[in-house]
């Protein structure tokens, strides 16, 4: 039996779409054994000790990527070191890195040496930060080169990949993540659960995501106030924390939407589930920023299992999460005004909405459910 090494700073407990991704994945292979080697950096204790698969942690965090620095040099050092012990012990086979830069350069540093084959995933705003670095493009070069092939979360990532100049389009292999369809599911409104949190007699819409530019959060507060004139009942809800919070609630002050925006923080896996449910909207209103991009969008997946319609923006890989015009839409989130002109008409057709819910639902239990996804990803790993 063939022996993997997923190798990944972002793994559970540590919060992150990636990390998910490589949890609920590599725990349904079943034609391989699995070693995880992740980040230390957290309380990771507790999720250790009755992990189904067998997980080593080392240091894998560092500030500086390159090799201009002693830092970072001492960092790959380490860290291919690291990743050596963990390699002779389990004996590897091959290693699968979390991203291009920084796991995919040990795994490269590795192979120099020891020769181990790796692959890379590629998440689409990884790559377009790292390529504003002309010595962290040189990097991923050399990665891309060296690796046998690029798992591409969307069609939209792989096409990056080639316009940037990483690899040719024969390297890139697209693997599209899933979702929990068994835990993300449609329920009964729950009325004590939206008068608890406020919900109760409003149209409310949720985001839900890390508090980043690129996220779009901004743009739907800002067309909040054009959207309320028509329907006054709108309740938006941003569940999620990050460095963009202390401006977001800057806007709320601003255009005098206290009683229109909710911000919910720490909410547990049960807790983000039930707002799910209980919504009667999703929306990831994102855009390019600069070179940040959304390169799919997992949690659009989530909306949709459990029978919600789902708004995206115009950016990135967020098309390809949904059957457009059937589950939801891709609207232009560069513009409040654009935005909200859009969603005014979306919101008015109540039974449309429940129609493209349950279509949503369909479209993941068909496409993109977690035992689906893992017998694509045995297709393109084990040819089986």
């Amino acid at each position: 039996m063939k022996t993997v090494l997923v190798l990944t700073e972002n793994f559970p407990p540590m919060h992150g779409g990636s990390g998910r991704w490589f949890d609920e994945l590599y725990s349904r292979l079943g034609d391989c054994k699995v070693i995880i080697l992740a980040d230390d950096k957290v309380d990771t204790q507790a999720f250790d000790k009755d992990y189904k698969l067998t997980i080593v942690r080392a240091n894998l965090r560092s500030y500086e990527w390159g090799f201009k620095s002693l830092t970072g040099i001492k960092f790959y050092w380490n860290a291919v070191k690291a990743l050596h012990k963990v390699v002779k012990q389990y004996k590897v086979d091959e290693i699968h890195c979390g991203r291009v830069i920084h796991e995919g350069v040990t795994a490269w540093l590795h192979k120099l040496i020891w020769k181990t084959p790796f692959i890379c995933y590629v998440h689409g705003e990884d790559i377009k930060t790292v390529a504003m670095s002309k010595e962290h493009s040189l990097m991923v070069k050399q990665v891309c080169k060296s690796a046998n092939y690029l798992v591409c979360n969307s069609v939209n990532s792989a096409e990056l990949v080639e316009q940037l100049g990483f690899a040719e389009a024969q390297k890139n292999k697209v693997l599209h993540p899933g979702v929990d369809a068994e835990r993300f599911i449609p329920v009964a409104e729950d009325l004590a659960f939206k008068t608890d949190k406020g919900w109760q007699d409003r149209f409310v819409i949720i985001t839900v995501g890390r508090l980043q530019k690129r996220k779009g959060h901004d743009i739907m507060i800002k067309a909040l106030p054009s959207i309320k004139q028509q329907h006054p009942n709108v309740l938006y809800v941003v569940i999620g924390d990050g460095e963009e919070k202390q401006y977001l609630e800057g806007l709320v002050d601003q255009f005098s939407l206290e009683s229109d925006v909710q911000f919910l923080t720490g909410l547990n896996d049960l807790e983000m589930i039930k707002c799910y449910q209980q919504c009667d909207l999703f929306i990831l209103p994102n855009r390019t920023i600069e070179n940040d991009i959304e390169g799919f969008g997992m949690v659009l997946l989530e909306a949709q299992a459990c029978g919600k319609p789902v708004i995206a923006g115009d950016s990135g890989g967020t098309k390809e999460t949904m059957l457009i015009g059937e589950t939801g839409w891709v609207l232009d989130c560069t513009e409040a005004q654009k935005l909200a002109n859009s969603m005014i008409p979306i919101i008015e057709n109540k039974d449309r909405l429940q129609e493209m819910g349950a279509k949503g639902r369909e479209h993941v239990l068909k496409e993109l459910e977690w035992n689906v996804h893992a017998q694509k990803a045995k297709q393109i790993f084990f040819g089986n």
